[in-house]
């Protein structure tokens, strides 16, 4: 009998841990809806948290804001992409990006191939089984948190970011990164963790970062009908001490011309420790939507580009200094200047936002051409 109750007893206590390694495996996409504050597909195991008041809390929150954000911003974003940027690559580099998909997506939807990078840590890839629903309320909270100047004025705060994504249980760029994706309509079909090596070379991440690697995600997405896309994203360094000792240029440049995009970006390549991204931006980009943050307008040689002023150009920010342009007053000024009805960049408000609009030469004789 002895016997019998201490088996018994063993058998108890290992029940509890073979139910949760039989569990159903959230899908990605799932995952995602889930922090989007969306429907699971139905028979998720995630299903059930949909049913906690705090869920339905965020769920109400994010369809708010998104209808908010798309009125305000996204749509317009659309329209103006649609009507001014027609022939894209099937690449877009999104340099100082941080996990910001939303507005990579708004302005250059379709691309084959996104490329994102920051200082903003990767993460683990998110696992909302492991939490109980008063844990995941915590964690909606704080995402509603690390998106709120995101959502406000179309920017992250870095300094901020880096600290709120290393917080809580879900950490990271991948959660924000999902939101994303699911609220802009996309399907998650596969998300991997990647060490991005010095040769350039991108594989699955086993175990910790080597030296000199760099971590990463990949994910792999599709819309409804379309072909698979694929999103990068990398914590990596942009300057020039970080740039010459990691792969991410080589990288990039194994991806051929590209389209680019820079918003939000910290004046950082009007400084010349970043003059390596800067110069392969100018290089490798066929067409360049970016605000005033981006590269210098001198940088940008009117032999080479067609330029288009959008907005208005007024003083950066106090807390740049030294970053106005009196060649981008002058290109403002000269009356070519089209409107533009969004707000962009630090200067959110849609009659203080400039957009610069660089199509290389090539590309643009391509476009007239009958």
């Amino acid at each position: 009998m002895i016997r019998k109750a201490a088996l018994l007893a063993a058998v108890l206590m290992v029940l509890p841990f073979a139910a949760q390694a039989q569990a159903p495996h959230a899908t990605a996409d799932d995952t995602a809806r889930i922090l989007a504050g969306m429907q699971p597909s139905s028979g998720s195991p995630l299903e059930p948290f949909t049913r906690e008041t705090s869920w339905q809390s965020h769920a109400k929150y994010f369809d708010k804001a998104w209808a908010q954000l798309d009125e305000r911003q996204l749509s317009k974003i659309r329209t103006w992409s649609a009507k001014n940027v027609p022939n894209r690559k099937p690449v877009l580099f999104y340099m100082f990006s941080g996990p910001d998909f939303l507005y990579a997506d708004a302005f250059f939807s379709g691309a084959s191939t996104y490329v994102l990078s920051g200082l903003e840590p990767v993460g683990q890839v998110p696992d909302l089984t492991a939490l109980t629903p008063k844990a995941l309320g915590q964690e909606l909270r704080g995402l509603q948190g690390s998106l709120n100047s995101v959502l406000s004025f179309s920017f992250f705060i870095t300094k901020k970011m880096k600290t709120e994504l290393r917080d809580g249980r879900l950490t990271g760029t991948l959660p924000i990164l999902y939101t994303f994706l699911a609220r802009s309509g996309k399907t998650i079909s596969s998300t991997t963790l990647v060490s991005l090596n010095p040769d350039g070379t991108v594989t699955p991440l086993d175990g910790a970062i080597a030296k000199g690697a760099s971590p990463g995600a990949k994910i792999e997405f599709s819309t409804p009908g379309g072909p698979t896309q694929t999103l990068y994203y990398f914590n990596t360094d942009l300057s020039d001490g970080g740039i010459k000792t990691s792969g991410f240029l080589t990288f990039c440049k194994g991806l051929g011309q590209g389209d680019s995009f820079v918003k939000s970006a910290s004046y950082l390549m009007h400084s010349d420790n970043f003059s390596l991204v800067r110069g392969f931006l100018v290089e490798n980009t066929s067409t360049l939507v970016q605000d005033d943050s981006g590269i210098p307008l001198r940088f940008l040689d009117e032999k080479d580009w067609r330029l288009q002023s959008f907005g208005r150009y007024l003083n950066p920010l106090g807390i740049f200094p030294r970053t106005y342009q009196p060649k981008m007053k002058d290109l403002f000024a000269k009356g070519r200047a089209q409107p533009l009805d969004f707000g962009i960049g630090y200067r959110w408000r849609p009659n203080e936002s400039n957009l610069l609009l660089a199509v290389r030469e090539s590309m643009a004789k391509a476009e007239i051409k009958p």
